[in-house]
């Protein structure tokens, strides 16, 4: 039995390792800025591609920039790192297909969980947090707009005037309570290095509590020092700032 499940491991990876290949071959055809650091990559460079790619990054945020460094890093065996790549770029991009789907084959074979995310957190990941933002101040002024103007100009009441405002403030209300989501979810980070440990005390001394696997989802719920107080799906506790990376930053 232990042999077979080693066997299914095994597969899972090397068909893990394949379909991150034909994605970064398909990112490297989707776009020509990232197309000369695909192909240091593509030749086995990847200390040079993830350079290439975080100098893109740093310059101009974008979710396949972040794709490409998640698959890099990924090949390096850096697994935590590539979650923590591919979860950013679903936060730039919730609607590329791709990111969503390296991080349901890289959670398959890592065996770590997805953060858990409450009801207005899930809203958020509908679209780019700065569509929520200009959503919010769109449906505000419409519903101001429908209420004031009319006065002013002193316009005839009409039905399309109170259904316009309540419109807009019905959508401000919503998209308000996605921005409280955002907001929240700048809290989530992923372990980056492999069994790091969750200490009772913020010090080098602390007692371990447990060790934590790359790519693991914590919430982080105050910091001191060089250390972060943080929820996993299973405890709480102290980590060091190094051993964890947060999506929004």
């Amino acid at each position: 039995m232990m042999s077979l499940n080693l066997a299914y491991k095994n597969l899972g990876q090397s068909l893990l390792t394949f379909t991150f290949l034909v994605l970064l071959l398909g990112v490297s055809l989707r776009a020509d800025d990232f197309s000369t650091s695909v192909a240091v990559a593509q030749a086995g460079k990847f200390p040079e591609a993830k350079a290439a790619f975080e100098k893109q990054i740093q310059s101009h945020p974008s979710s396949g920039a972040l794709l490409n460094l998640g698959v890099v890093e990924w090949q390096a065996g850096h697994a935590g790192v590539a979650i923590l790549a591919w979860e950013r770029a679903a936060w730039i991009d919730p609607r590329d297909a791709r990111a969503r789907q390296n991080l349901m084959l890289a959670r398959a074979v890592t065996q770590v969980e997805e953060p858990e995310l409450r009801w207005h957190e899930k809203i958020s990941t509908w679209l780019p947090p700065n569509v929520w933002v200009w959503l919010a101040g769109a449906s505000l002024w419409l519903a101001i707009g429908a209420l004031v103007l009319p006065r002013i100009f002193r316009w005839r009441k009409s039905g399309g005037q109170q259904f316009a405002a309540s419109l807009g403030l019905c959508v401000f209300i919503f998209a308000m309570t996605a921005n409280v989501g955002v907001m929240c979810r700048t809290s989530i980070g992923f372990v980056i290095k492999k069994n790091a440990s969750l200490k009772l005390t913020p010090t080098s001394e602390g007692e371990v509590l447990s060790a934590l696997p790359a790519g693991e989802p914590v919430r982080r719920l105050k910091s001191r020092g060089n250390y972060y107080f943080v929820r996993t799906p299973m405890a709480a506790g102290w980590i060091d700032r190094n051993q964890v990376g947060f999506i929004n930053e």
